[in-house]
């Protein structure tokens, strides 16, 4: 499938290449240099000149890229590319040029591992750490003992997790983490408001446990069954305000630990965890996203007089015993400010000339409150006349136990065969991806 793979910095030099066909020549790494790392106009991470394409990812300060001559699926080559993006990170906790000088060896070892004759074999992190470890040659003996174990892995049907894996403490630990968008209309209609989330996990337990996992997009939330205080509040006080207790899920993509079969059937999401940390699904949904805070702004600009006025105020939706951390509302002004006269009712607000907008931060947004801010900007005189955008208000937030788009988890389940106990742990979290308002 693939001809070959290169890691390159943001220079353009080559820092890894490794070849899997007969049908490109190294050379070839100068014409991605050219067409990519050296233009100024680079519109897609897709690539074609003549019958090469080049696949790129942008990962810290490094290009990742993928060459192939067939017609090849480009959603799987960027998904192997995302891929090495997660090994290098787990095996070097930062995947940067440093950490691809110092490691150049063991790279191409792993290369070797996950891509045979340009298919991409194993990519599971904990899989490859069984056999290649980053310090160094392991002892005759220990190769041996795990001889057996990574043929099991690496062949059998759960190739992510290896079946002796013991802990004291079993625990599964769940985060529901969503960005909500939105962008709104100078009069106040939303002309877009979506979810995307993600369901991460990190397990840590004994055996080869079965986990059942069961969310609301089918079944009432009421009816369910729940862990303790797993739900948010808002929640359940959106359905008595007439809201839907379930969700309708536009797309969902799942680890492949994950049996498919089931979820169409029950809508229950049945696996057997990897060991520590991995991402157990994405979804989106577009139908009744709960927004976390409403924004009016009334700006008046009085170009005669060289100021313009601003009244904003901003309201949290979600439940009083839920609160947001970390709000920070960008508030745009025109790019000859030259003095601002601001106050607010709530946390810190100044003017930031570098972004040409008045910065408002507020540490702690208790649920139900609502803040204002009062400003006016001075504008120098100019004799530039192009007339002022007015790009849009900005907002970023982080509200812990809340989720925008009313996702609950309403059960976690573990079987495993010794019937031992375990401790589980659930955390929402909705944060900003593109929050805007027009004015």
């Amino acid at each position: 499938m693939l001809s070959g793979f290169f890691i390159f910095n943001a220079k353009g030099e080559v820092l890894i290449s490794r070849l899997y066909r007969n049908d490109i020549k190294r050379s070839i790494s100068d014409v991605f240099r050219i067409q990519v790392v050296s233009s100024t106009d680079v519109r897609s991470p897709i690539t074609t000149v003549g019958s090469t394409a080049f696949f790129h990812h942008k990962h810290e300060n490094i290009y990742l890229v993928a060459v192939s001559k067939l017609n090849v699926n480009s959603a799987i080559v960027f998904e192997f590319l995302y891929k090495v993006a997660e090994i290098g990170k787990s095996y070097f906790g930062k995947f940067d040029e440093a950490a691809v000088k110092s490691n150049f060896t063991l790279i191409y070892e792993l290369m070797d591992e996950i891509c045979d004759f340009g298919f991409p074999q194993i990519t599971e992190p904990e899989a490859l750490k069984l056999y290649i470890t980053t310090e160094g040659v392991k002892s005759e003996k220990a190769v041996l003992e795990s001889g057996s174990k990574i043929a099991i892995q690496a062949t059998g049907a759960v190739s992510w997790r290896r079946p002796d894996i013991k802990y004291r403490k079993n625990e599964a630990f769940i985060d529901v983490v969503e960005s909500v968008n939105l962008l709104m209309s100078s009069k106040g209609t939303t002309l877009r408001a979506d979810v995307s989330g993600q369901v991460l996990m990190r397990a840590y337990l004994s055996g080869m446990p079965e986990c059942k996992f069961g969310l609301n997009d089918r079944v009432a939330v009421e009816g369910g069954e729940h862990l303790g205080r797993i739900v948010p509040p808002t929640i359940s006080s959106n359905a008595k305000k007439g809201g839907s207790s379930t969700v309708d899920l536009d797309d969902a993509q799942f680890h492949q630990c994950v049996k498919l079969s089931n979820f169409e059937e029950s809508r229950t999401i049945t696996f057997i965890p990897p060991d520590g940390e991995f991402e157990l699904m994405r979804y989106r949904s577009t139908n009744n996203v709960y927004l976390p805070f409403r924004v009016n702004a009334v700006v008046d600009e009085h170009a005669d007089a060289m100021h313009v006025d601003y009244k904003i105020s901003v309201r949290s939706l979600f439940d009083s015993k839920v609160f947001g951390q970390n709000v920070v509302i960008k508030i745009p002004a025109p790019p000859n400010t030259n003095n601002t006269k601001i106050k607010v009712t709530g946390g810190k607000a100044k003017y930031v000339g570098s972004e040409n907008a008045i910065v408002w931060k507020i540490a702690r947004f208790q649920g139900g409150q609502e803040y204002v801010i009062s400003a006016v900007a001075q504008m120098a005189t100019t004799n530039s006349k192009k007339a002022w955008s007015r790009p849009p208000i900005s907002m970023d937030f982080q509200v812990v136990m809340f989720t925008s788009s009313g996702l609950v988890v309403r059960f976690l389940k573990i079987f495993e065969k010794s019937n031992y106990q375990s401790v589980k742990w659930v955390r929402y979290l909705t944060k900003a991806g593109t929050y805007q308002i027009r004015f």
